[in-house]
């Protein structure tokens, strides 16, 4: 993908031959100010590809980047607010925003430039569902519009009735090409073979059988918080959930998700929540000690120079022979000696979870701890939280991952509009539930 929007050779190092040709540039030869204008790009990690504090301008940034007139500057925002239902974030600030949320504002800028080329690295990693279903129209028009479309996905099921031709990869090479008709009407056998996500999300099942029971519980009273100048984001009087487990937290972007795992961590300012765990009280200052939470935006809390001092920085007691053993446990170990900012998204998602790993703390926290991850590598995180859970420490996941919380997961808690509207053991009715909540209904 970063060949085709002239990333490659222009911004990454490297060594370049052959030659790339896209529209009527040539790649190597052809500046990135030329190229803007011909591919857009939607990135994973959507906050590197901001410019401005506000939703609107952010919109508008790209059109007014290649001097276009106000006026069609103003048009095609708008027509990109309607595509793609943006209208609850227009007007909003950037650092406000859901990871979702700067997901769908990614997308808009995209959609307002309009280029003939489109390249999308993951685009529905912190999405919902509802998100997904708007990405899905709008790619739906912009093929009507014959623009040409790369998009680099894991989750499959998104995919299905969108894609023309499916290129897969393997150790750098395109090892397999299928027409798309073809290759959604595989047996669930050749996508795990291939490390790939099963495309139909009804037919989910989980591969080991999940303990919701146990008697000890972990409980927060008193969940209230708003940010400056908006409503209120969290509204929980008391919520109990089993310690000990894996609690998966679902709900729509913008729910309240991120927000109440800040505060379950500590990290609100002014929370007065108390979370009570193993028979401790502790108050929002007092969970920092007791607590690690790997963010969505992992950039924020990587900080040394190699991967192996990464996870030997959370260990109260540096063991590199453990740290070894964390790495090698989510297929790291050979890049122990690089910088954690040169790893892939997928690749820096795994060294923060692994510090989580390392820190040993009683509760921990991850925020969509699989964007960004293919089958195999999902699988071995939630192997490690498996393993966390077994050693009864009590794990929170934000997720809009299905087969990672059918490969973990004990509890599903749902919120929705900072409230909470089920909580429920993931057992065969819970299951169901949670499939509902998930798979996508054509009817729709």
């Amino acid at each position: 993908t970063r060949l085709i929007n002239g990333l490659i050779p222009h911004y990454y190092e490297g060594e370049l031959s052959g030659k790339v040709t896209v529209s009527e540039y040539t790649v190597s030869d052809t500046p990135l100010y030329e190229m803007a204008g011909a591919v857009g790009s939607v990135f994973q990690n959507p906050r590197s590809q901001f410019f401005n504090v506000d939703t609107d301008s952010e919109l508008a940034f790209a059109c007014e980047n290649l001097g276009m007139p106000e006026q069609e500057v103003r048009e095609r925002v708008r027509r990109a607010v309607r595509e793609l239902s943006l209208e609850p974030l227009s007007g909003r600030s950037i650092f406000e925003l859901s990871g979702g949320e700067k997901q769908k504002i990614a997308c808009g800028s995209v959609s307002a430039l309009s280029p003939d080329i489109i390249v999308l690295d993951e685009p529905t990693s912190n999405l919902d569902m509802e998100g997904i279903r708007s990405l899905q129209s709008v790619i739906k028009q912009w093929k009507k519009q014959k623009k040409t479309i790369v998009i680099a996905e894991h989750r499959l099921h998104f995919m299905a009735g969108i894609a023309d031709r499916v290129l897969y990869m393997k150790n750098g090479t395109i090892a397999e090409e299928y027409r798309a008709e073809d290759f959604f009407k595989q047996p669930a056998a050749f996508y795990t073979e291939r490390g790939l996500r099963i495309p139909d999300l009804a037919l989910l099942s989980r591969t080991k059988e999940g303990n919701p029971g146990g008697s000890r519980n972990c409980t927060l009273e008193n969940v209230h918080y708003s940010y400056k100048s908006t409503k209120a984001v969290l509204d929980i009087p008391k919520l109990q959930l089993p310690a000990g487990k894996a609690t998966a937290v679902i709900g729509k972007n913008g729910a309240g998700k991120t927000t109440l795992m800040r505060s379950i961590c500590g990290l609100l300012k002014g929370d007065r929540s108390v979370l009570e765990l193993n028979g401790i009280r502790y108050s929002a200052k007092k969970r920092l000690s007791v607590c690690y939470q790997v963010m969505q935006e992992v950039n924020h809390q990587l900080f040394t120079e190699s991967v192996l001092d990464e996870v030997l920085l959370s260990m109260e007691q540096e063991d590199e022979g453990q740290a070894g053993e964390i790495l090698k446990n989510l297929d790291l170990y050979g890049y122990k000696e690089l910088h954690p900012m040169s790893l892939s998204g997928g690749q820096k998602q795994r060294v923060a979870i692994a510090s989580a790993l390392a820190a040993g703390r009683p509760l921990l926290v991850f925020d969509e701890p699989t964007s960004g991850l293919d089958f195999w590598h999902m699988k071995q995180v939630a192997d490690n939280i498996r393993a966390l859970t077994e050693k009864g420490k009590t794990v929170f996941i934000v997720t809009h991952d299905p087969e990672f919380i059918m490969e973990c997961c004990d509890y599903i808690l749902h919120l929705e509009k900072g409230k909470v509207q089920a909580c429920f053991p993931l057992d065969e009715n819970g299951i169901q539930k949670m499939k509902d909540f998930f798979v996508m209904d054509d009817r729709e």
